[in-house]
């Protein structure tokens, strides 16, 4: 679930992609310059808005894509997730969308198709499984394993 085009989102969403800028030297970088993270002023702060929300400014992480970089991605199975957050809590690119303790998808635009979600996953099958980045989800989701018995003792 890419959240790119939803209503709400900023317009600036995975707007450029990664390595494809035009690459300048340490000695081409202006001294004493600063990167901010958003645009313009934040009155609640940053913390209190939604990400999707916030102004970002164009040299943040938010407003690039490393899409093209995946070649396995998760797909990611409503019917058997129960909402652990365990995919959440150890993405290493924060690309599980959660809201209120529910899992809702997957940021495409940030998700580098590492795996870590599907490694610690507890559902049986499990509720995120990898795929070839040219598979359709819903391909991938009519495909996916039934729940394995356990062996008798």
């Amino acid at each position: 679930m890419s959240m790119t085009g939803s209503a709400g989102i900023t317009e600036k969403r995975g707007i450029r992609e990664l390595g494809a800028e035009e690459k300048v030297g340490w000695d081409a970088v202006p001294q004493g310059v600063v990167l901010t993270s958003f645009d313009g002023l934040l009155d609640k702060g940053a913390a209190f808005i939604k990400p999707e929300e916030r102004n970002y400014s164009d040299f943040n992480s938010y407003t690039a894509t490393v899409a093209s970089w995946r070649v396995i991605k998760p797909v990611y199975n409503r019917d058997i997730c129960i909402d652990c957050q365990n995919c959440w809590v150890w993405c290493p690119d924060t690309s599980i969308i959660s809201r209120d303790k529910q899992m809702l998808g997957i940021d495409y635009d940030h998700c580098k198709g590492c795996g870590v979600c599907v490694e610690v996953c507890p559902t049986n099958p499990k509720s995120l499984l990898m795929f070839t980045e040219a598979m359709d989800n819903d391909d991938a989701l009519a495909s996916w394993p039934e729940k394995k018995k356990k062996a008798k003792k």
